[in-house]
C-alpha cells in the first residue's frame, strides 16, 4: 500500500520548505513533494503542483487553507 502526500480539500497548514524533491514513483506520471518544517514545530511531506514547485526555493513559506490550494506565503 502507499500513502497519498496529496493535501486533502479540508487541510489547513503553515510551514517553511526545507527540502524539494520528485520522482516517477509509479513510473508514469512525475510527481512534485516539498518538505516543510510547520510552524507548530512538526514536519510533514506534501505533494504540490508542477508550477508552485519550480516558483518556491529552500526557505520559502507555503500556506494551504480549507478549501484552497497551497500557495506561496
Amino acid at each position: 500500500m502507499f500513502t497519498s502526500r496529496k493535501p486533502g480539500q479540508d487541510d489547513a497548514w503553515e510551514g517553511v520548505v526545507t527540502d524539494k524533491s520528485r520522482g516517477m514513483t509509479d513510473g508514469a506520471n512525475m510527481y512534485h513533494h516539498v518538505e516543510l518544517r510547520l510552524t507548530d514545530g512538526g514536519s510533514v511531506k506534501v505533494r504540490i503542483g508542477r508550477r508552485l514547485w519550480k516558483d518556491v526555493a529552500v526557505g520559502d513559506r507555503l500556506v494551504k487553507r480549507p478549501g484552497a490550494e497551497p500557495v506561496k506565503a
